[in-house]
C-alpha cells in the first residue's frame, strides 16, 4: 500500500495545473491526500472525498483570507471503496473516511493543522482539537492521519516545541507511527497506526523538492509487507 500527501498551495501555481496533476498521478498511490487544494485538480482516481467549498463557508464565521470558488482545505483520493465516513472537529477543515483495503478498514483522516500556520494565536487550539479528535478516532479502527501538520521532527525547519511534545504524546498512547518522522525540512506527514506497519519495510519518498510547483513539498509512504 502506499499512501501520498501534498500541500499544493491553494493552487497559486494553476499555470503549471497539468504537472501537478501529472505529479499526482505519477505517484501510483492507494491513497492521496491533498491540503490547501482546489476542485480543479483532478487526479486519476476512482473515488474522490472532498471538505466543503470555503466559498460556502458560513456567513456567520469569518474566514483567514479569500477563496476562489473551487477551494476547498482537504481531498481523499483513491480507489479503495469507502465503507463510512466520520465526524470531524471542523468539516471545512478535516476529513476522515474509512476505507476497505487488503490490510482490513482503514480510517484515513486527511487535515491541516493550524490554516494560518504554526504562529498564529489560534494554532494552539487547533492543535487540540485535533489531539482529541486523533484519540476519539483511535478506538474506532485502525487510524491513517496525512496531511500537513505545520510542524517538522527531525529539525529546526518549522515547528512548536508544543506540538511535537502533543502529536507525538497522542501518537504514542495511541500506538500510531509517524513514518515520516525523519525527513528533513518536512512539515508535511504521514502517520499509521503501529499495527500495520510494524511487520512492514518501510519507503519514504518525496517530490518537487525544489518548490516549484508548491511551497510545500510532496512525501509518499509505501508500506510492503514481509
Amino acid at each position: 500500500m502506499k499512501v501520498a500527501t501534498w500541500n499544493i498551495e491553494r493552487l497559486k501555481h494553476k499555470k503549471n495545473l497539468n504537472d501537478i496533476v501529472r505529479l499526482c498521478n505519477e505517484q501510483h498511490a492507494d491513497i492521496l491526500v491533498l491540503t490547501e487544494t482546489d476542485e480543479q485538480v483532478r487526479p486519476d482516481f476512482k473515488y474522490g472525498f472532498h471538505t466543503p467549498r470555503l466559498s460556502a463557508y458560513p456567513l456567520d464565521l469569518s474566514l483567514p483570507a479569500y477563496y476562489t470558488p473551487t477551494e476547498n482545505r482537504v481531498s481523499i483520493y483513491t480507489n479503495y471503496q469507502c465503507v463510512a465516513q466520520h465526524e470531524t472537529f471542523d468539516k471545512h477543515t478535516a476529513l476522515c473516511v474509512e476505507l476497505s483495503t487488503e490490510l482490513g478498514n482503514i480510517l484515513v483522516y486527511g487535515t491541516i493543522i493550524g490554516v494560518l500556520g504554526n504562529r498564529s494565536p489560534k494554532f494552539n487550539d487547533e492543535l487540540k482539537c485535533h489531539v482529541e479528535d486523533f484519540k476519539h478516532l483511535s478506538h474506532k479502527g485502525s487510524l491513517c492521519i496525512c496531511g500537513d501538520f505545520n510542524c517538522s521532527f527531525c529539525d529546526n525547519y518549522y515547528y512548536t516545541k508544543l506540538a511535537r511534545s502533543e502529536l507525538k504524546d497522542v501518537f504514542d498512547c495511541a500506538s500510531i507511527s509517524l513514518l515520516t518522522e525523519n525527513q528533513p525540512e518536512c512539515i508535511d506527514h504521514i502517520a499509521i497506526v503501529s499495527s500495520l506497519v510494524e511487520n512492514a519495510d518501510i519507503t519514504v519518498s518525496e517530490w518537487n523538492i525544489c518548490k516549484r510547483l508548491s511551497d510545500h513539498k510532496g512525501i509518499a509512504v509505501e508500506v510492503s509487507c514481509r
